[in-house]
């Protein structure tokens, strides 16, 4: 089995970052100049991926229109003579193969992966929430789909976090995995969010996933928690009666973008790195009498 598909599920309502999102989807929130989406897209493309479903909602046409052509800016930037710029702004329209579908009520994240599983398929596939920006020399997800190949069983990311962060998680108990240098775990359970007393690890579930199809049969048949959403954890505890799941902890730095807090902290990392930023705006911090 290979790995060719990728959902990204994008249909949340974004209320952390009210009123910024009032009338924009979240997805298309800036990191220095490139929206949230672009950032985990572009890790998809280098990881190999070529299909990508975005799941959508009311108010998200700003994410379709990003990916798609826009003619009229073309033709403006070969007017003027920007190459570079109408280079970039072609790259993004021809980067993959974008579908949409559509989540008519934010009913949960395994509600939203069951929308796409029409454009899915009988297939495994990655799952990339962008408000996970993973900053790392190799694509986590190239990694995750290296690791699908060996164990052809589904993979969730995770991470180390504070016990004092747990319960804003999903958490896995597991047990390492011989021959991965500590970084692949056999998962024995899930649990959503639990309370610091509760938590079976610090290990937490973040936003990169690969899962077999039989995912969509058991989101089909979970039932609503709170809120009346479909968590995919819930589905995920399913597919463990039934097949192994895997957990690798990720290389590089997670940036939480879901986060105000964590939002600024990647937009300060992301501009100092940048060479053209870089050095004039870390003078700058280096400047305020902090």
């Amino acid at each position: 089995m290979q790995i060719r598909k990728a959902v990204f599920p994008a249909a949340g309502l974004g209320t952390r970052f009210l009123p910024a999102t009032k009338a924009q989807p979240k997805e298309m929130l800036s990191l220095v100049d490139k929206p949230l989406i672009q950032y985990v897209m572009e890790e998809a493309v280098l990881s190999g991926i070529r299909n990508i479903t975005i799941v959508t909602g009311r108010g998200k046409n700003a994410i379709e229109d990003h990916f798609d052509v826009s003619y009229e800016l073309e033709q403006l930037l070969e007017k003027r003579g920007k190459t570079q710029l109408l280079d970039e702004m072609r790259r993004i329209s021809n980067m993959v193969n974008v579908t949409y579908v559509r989540q008519k009520e934010a009913l949960g994240l395994g509600h939203a992966i069951l929308t796409s599983r029409d454009s899915v398929g009988h297939e495994p596939f990655a799952v990339m929430l962008g408000d996970d920006i993973i900053d790392s020399e190799v694509p986590c997800l190239q990694r995750m789909i290296e690791l699908f190949e060996k164990l052809q069983s589904s993979i969730i990311a995770i991470c180390e976090v504070p016990r004092n962060d747990i319960s804003n998680y999903g958490v896995i108990r597991g047990t390492p995995v011989e021959g991965f240098n500590g970084r692949v775990y056999r998962v024995q359970d899930v649990v959503e969010k639990p309370s610091i007393e509760e938590a079976p690890s610090n290990l937490a579930i973040i936003g990169r996933y690969i899962l077999t199809p039989e995912i969509f049969g058991l989101l089909e048949n979970t039932k609503s928690g709170s809120g009346g959403e479909i968590q995919l954890t819930d589905g995920i505890r399913l597919l463990l009666e039934q097949q192994p799941v895997y957990a690798y902890m990720i290389e590089g730095k997670r940036h939480d973008a879901g986060d105000k807090l964590g939002f600024l902290k990647a937009t300060v990392e992301f501009a100092l790195k940048r060479p053209d930023l870089g050095g004039e705006f870390r003078n700058y911090l280096k400047s305020l009498k902090l």
